[in-house]
């Protein structure tokens, strides 16, 4: 079909969330359990699963005319996204991974009971790595010299088996970096899922109006996990007391009910916002309190 977008979806620890994720957006993606093209249902759509390493270069290069991986590989790999000419298009940060809908950390640990305390303690050392050439940098910049070796996995154990004085390892909660026992000493790069295009792809109408389609829907399904709506009845002589209480994106939505003396309120609000609020809510005169779910909120 000509004209259809090249979308490559992040295999491995991401893989889950983000078809989870063009799951809400609206587009239902399949994946077979002998290859890397999952179905998607969206004819002007092909998907193919790619490392999250080597999205970069397949963007650069034109393999993949949209897709998604990590700020930090974007860096690792060296793709220019700044230049006006760059072949690679930054579309939107989509701040979401495996576990939460945080940044993501890329740590320096040291064993919980290592002399280590700074940086600049681990001159001359060995730290090893996935992410060797930002590491790379943050030393250089920092003036260290050190030895950097690049990890094939289970980095956090190279502390604990002696093969690394230190380690730079990504984490979002920690959990890992403290069930063995590692300290962190200082924060090396803060990263995050980022949707980027090709040039030519982008500068393509029809591939640019499917590309934005795409961005526009999936910020709107991540805006949406943390907002849940409210619809509330509330007594007309204490509506102000009432709006007082209710956050929103925009003014809440205010209709008038058969019973004048009552009115009908609707209202996007922070999920965290809940719980405190509709006790608060309760205690003005609200009554018929629903709270409800979003799929999208753009």
């Amino acid at each position: 079909m000509p004209n259809q977008l090249k979308l490559g979806i992040p295999k491995g620890s991401l893989e889950d969330s983000t078809i989870s994720l063009f799951d809400r957006a609206g587009w239902k993606i399949h994946k077979h359990t002998r290859n890397y093209f999952p179905d998607i249902d969206d004819p002007e759509i092909t998907a193919r699963l790619c490392r999250v390493q080597e999205i970069p270069h397949y963007i650069q290069d034109g393999v993949l005319d949209l897709a998604l991986t990590g700020k930090d590989w974007i860096e690792e790999m060296g793709v220019d996204m700044v230049s006006e000419n760059s072949p690679v298009v930054r579309i939107a940060d989509l701040v979401y991974s495996k576990v939460s809908n945080r940044p993501a950390r890329w740590v320096l640990a040291v064993a919980g009971d290592s002399p280590y305390q700074k940086p600049e303690d681990l001159k001359g050392k060995r730290i090893s790595t996935e992410l060797k050439g930002v590491t790379q940098k943050y030393f250089d910049k920092l003036g260290i010299s050190v030895q950097i070796n690049y990890s094939w996995g289970a980095t956090e154990a190279k502390v604990v088996e002696g093969l690394a004085d230190a380690i730079v390892e990504v984490t979002e909660t920690e959990t890992t970096i403290k069930t063995h026992n590692l300290r962190v000493i200082d924060e090396v790069f803060v990263t995050n899922t980022v949707l980027i295009a090709n040039r030519e792809a982008y500068n393509n109408p029809v591939k640019r109006k499917k590309i934005d389609q795409i961005s526009l829907l999936l910020q709107g399904a991540l805006k949406a996990e943390s907002l849940v709506g409210l619809k509330i009845n509330a007594p007309a002589a204490k509506l102000d007391a009432i709006l007082a209480l209710l956050p929103a994106l925009n003014s809440p939505t205010v209709a008038g009910l058969k019973d004048s003396n009552w009115l009908s309120l609707e209202t996007v609000v922070d999920k965290n916002l809940v719980r405190d609020l509709i006790p608060q809510l309760r205690e003005k005169g609200a009554e018929g309190i629903l709270e409800y779910a979003l799929n999208k909120v753009i």
